[in-house]
């Protein structure tokens, strides 16, 4: 199949390229200048070069391709592109992946696609498209909801990596509030398999969360991190205050909320068989840990 991608230069989107590729789709990758034109080039895709929220081209896109999937998901483009891409697609039965996010379920410590809703500030925007997408009767629409991604040094766990140090005689790196919380987690490339197996064999109207099952608070994760970086401190406590102070209040409180999920649905329904490395393991010896000399 030939898919439309968006944000195939970014985090996820440059696990979820290859991964179209390995398995024999070709890709015309949505980019906004010549230089991520020329990077999707170098990786084996035609790119297309434009404004996501440009609603007439990408539905022209759309229409000519066999399938969409949308990485770049964010409150102004999804208001266009959602839209967009069903008209494009319409009467077609043809997939359209589109990108939630876990944080629109809350606290939670079992996390299962039909959980109750509850999201933050920070993300209550993305209600309204994941309904369209999931309402299309003749598009084969799904939403895959990553939990926190990880791998390559990249992504959220440098907000844990990079925290202030507390300075003294025994420095210490600082939490997210007091680190109680737990994050749910899966690694890029487990993330980018299921992004096509949704395209591939995702049923119309499902929700998919990717999780690879590994839910450790925030304090296992500094721990792990302090360790590596040899703070002989630890990890300390932060008040909420000086936490949204310090990450800003909608970040902070997407952040804090304390959330397992096991991805049960996507491993029972598409054979999803998550297998990275964990967090944990990436922040204490792997891609986020010092440079070892």
């Amino acid at each position: 199949m030939n898919i439309l991608l968006t944000g195939a230069t970014g985090f996820i989107g440059s696990s979820v390229l290859p991964r179209l590729l390995d398995d024999g789709h070709s890709v015309t990758a949505l980019v906004r200048d010549a230089d991520k034109a020329a990077a999707v080039e170098a990786a084996g895709a035609t790119a297309l070069i434009g404004d996501a929220a440009d609603g007439r081209l990408v539905e022209q896109a759309s229409r000519q391709s066999d399938g969409v999937i949308h990485l770049a998901s964010g409150k102004d483009v999804d208001a266009v592109l959602v839209p967009a891409v069903l008209a494009g697609l319409a009467g077609s039965g043809k997939p359209f992946v589109h990108t939630g996010g876990i944080w629109t379920y809350g606290s939670n410590d079992d996390i299962a696609e039909d959980s109750p809703v509850d999201p933050p500030a920070l993300t209550a925007w993305r209600g309204d498209a994941e309904a369209l997408v999931r309402a299309a009767s003749d598009v084969r629409g799904t939403v895959v909801v990553p939990s926190i991604v990880y791998g390559y040094g990249k992504g959220l766990p440098n907000v844990i990596v990079d925290a202030p140090r507390d300075s003294g005689t025994v420095p210490s790196l600082r939490l997210i509030g007091d680190g109680s919380q737990h994050w749910a987690t899966v690694h890029v490339d487990d993330l980018a398999a299921l992004y096509v197996l949704a395209l591939e064999n995702g049923t119309a109207g499902s929700t998919y969360i990717g999780a690879g099952g590994q839910n450790p608070t925030v304090r296992e994760l500094g721990e792990a991190a302090a360790q590596a970086a040899g703070i002989a401190g630890g990890v300390a406590a932060e008040s909420l205050d000086v936490t949204r102070s310090r990450l800003g209040e909608g970040l902070a409180d997407a952040l804090l909320l304390d959330q397992q999920a096991r991805g049960t649905k996507a491993r029972i329904d598409l054979g999803w068989e998550p297998n990275g490395v964990t967090l944990l393991e990436e922040l204490l010896v792997g891609s986020y840990a010092p440079a070892r000399v």
